[in-house]
């Protein structure tokens, strides 16, 4: 069976949170939605679980932190080209998000590029060439 991940972010408008991750390319999977949650799909391996508030709490006791003040995770996407680091970012910025909150990358075999979601989750997204990876060198 294919490993997967869920993640699982905290949202406080559920509709509005929908309707940007469609914008920038994730795809709603009605089995797993509904007044409370809505599950998002990048891939078949990668799903982002929406949950307002409410329904988040009745999973932990712990603090809904502000996203749009602190930061716990950085969230990475592989894009399959520079042009699409651009295009995403692109479509998060007309979705309502916020370009940039972490600073541009370009090593010359690795493009990235980051965005906020509405409630401030960091999505950072990069493009790899190995091919154009240095002799010898390794990323880090």
């Amino acid at each position: 069976m294919t490993k997967m991940i869920f993640v699982n972010l905290p949202v406080t408008d559920l509709d509005r949170s929908k309707a940007f991750y469609e914008a920038v390319g994730f795809t709603n999977n009605p089995q797993f939605t509904d007044d409370n949650a809505a599950c998002m799909v990048w891939s078949d391996a990668i799903h982002v679980m929406l949950l307002k508030h409410d329904f988040w709490k009745t999973f932990t006791s712990k603090a809904i932190p502000d996203a749009n003040e602190s930061a716990q995770v950085m969230l990475a996407l592989s894009q399959d080209s520079r042009d699409a680091v651009e295009d995403i970012v692109g479509k998060a910025v007309a979705a309502g998000g916020k370009a940039d909150p972490t600073p541009q990358q370009d090593m010359g075999f690795m493009y990235g590029r980051s965005f906020e979601d509405p409630d401030g989750h960091i999505w950072e997204n990069a493009f790899m060439d190995m091919s154009a990876l240095p002799d010898g060198e390794t990323p880090a």
